[in-house]
C-alpha cells in the first residue's frame, strides 16, 4: 500500500501590463509576463515576508496624467511610489527591502530612436537614488523579452529569457 502525501503548489499571481500587486500570502508567486521594453521591478522584505511586483511601460507620467491617474502601474514615476505605499501598508520597510529589475531591452526599435527600455531603466535608477534605495540586482537590456517571478514565502526571484531553457536567480 502506498501513501499519497498532497503537495500544496504556490499559487500564481499574475501582473499584468500597467498593474501590480503586494502580498504578504506565503503561497503565492507573482509572474509578470512580456517584458521587453516594459519593466518588470519586484521588492521583497524578507522579515515580514512581503513582496510585490510592478509591470511599468514607461518612464514619465506627464505624457498622460489621466491614464496615469487611472492606471499608476503604466508609469515608473507613478507605478513604483505605488508599488512601494502598498508595500508599507503590509508593514514593509524600506530600509529591509530588497529591489530587483527585469526587462527594459530593446524591442522593435531596431535603429534606437525610442530608447523605451533605456529610459525606463534610466528612470528607475534616478528614481531610487532619489530615495537612497539601490536595485539589488537586475536583467535588463539587451534584445530580448523576459518573464519575471516573485516567491512570497522564500523571496526568491527568477528571469525566465527569451530563447534560454534555463531560468535564472536573481
Amino acid at each position: 500500500m502506498s501513501l499519497l502525501i498532497p503537495i500544496k503548489s504556490p499559487r500564481r499571481v499574475f501582473v499584468g501590463i500597467a498593474e501590480l500587486a503586494v502580498l504578504n500570502d506565503p503561497d503565492t508567486v507573482l509572474t509578470t509576463f512580456a517584458l521587453g521594453s516594459c519593466l518588470g521591478v519586484a521588492i521583497y522584505d524578507p522579515e515580514a515576508k512581503v513582496g510585490g511586483m510592478v509591470h511599468v511601460m514607461l518612464p514619465d507620467s506627464r505624457i498622460a496624467p489621466a491614464k496615469a491617474a487611472s492606471r499608476p502601474g503604466m508609469f515608473i514615476d507613478t507605478g513604483i511610489p505605488a508599488l512601494f505605499r502598498a508595500a508599507y501598508r503590509l508593514r514593509a520597510d524600506k530600509r529591509r527591502l530588497l529591489i530587483y529589475a527585469a526587462g527594459g531591452a530593446q524591442i522593435m526599435d531596431g535603429n534606437q530612436y525610442f530608447n523605451i527600455g533605456r529610459r525606463n531603466c534610466q528612470a528607475l535608477t534616478e528614481l531610487l537614488d532619489s530615495h537612497c534605495l539601490r536595485i539589488a540586482s537586475q536583467q535588463v537590456g539587451g534584445w530580448v523579452n523576459r518573464i519575471l517571478h516573485l516567491s512570497i514565502r522564500t523571496g526568491e526571484v527568477r528571469v525566465k529569457v527569451s530563447g534560454e531553457t534555463a531560468e535564472v536567480c536573481l
